[in-house]
């Protein structure tokens, strides 16, 4: 059960991520001062990096929970060991 909701979890952030291109007043009047200019490479590379920035620290919670799990799983299962006699 906790496997689905992990899983349907990570499946509607990964397609909410993918929708929210969004950018601070900055940014935006940045590239449309570009835009004017005749450079789009620019907004591109500001979305890449919005959504970068937002991905990162994310990554590394999950990365710590899932160290964390893993690390919890074979604590327990020595101790069933140790608890057992084996």
């Amino acid at each position: 059960m906790l496997k689905k909701k992990l899983f349907l979890t990570l499946l509607f952030s990964a397609g909410t991520v993918a929708s929210s291109f969004a950018q601070c007043a900055m940014c935006r009047a940045t590239v449309e001062n570009n835009l004017s200019n005749g450079d789009v490479g620019i907004g591109a590379g500001l979305n890449f990096g919005i959504l970068y920035l937002l991905v990162v620290p994310y990554l590394a919670i999950a990365t710590i929970g899932f160290l964390w799990y893993r690390n919890s799983r074979q604590n327990a299962a020595k101790y069933e060991q140790v608890k057992s006699g084996h």
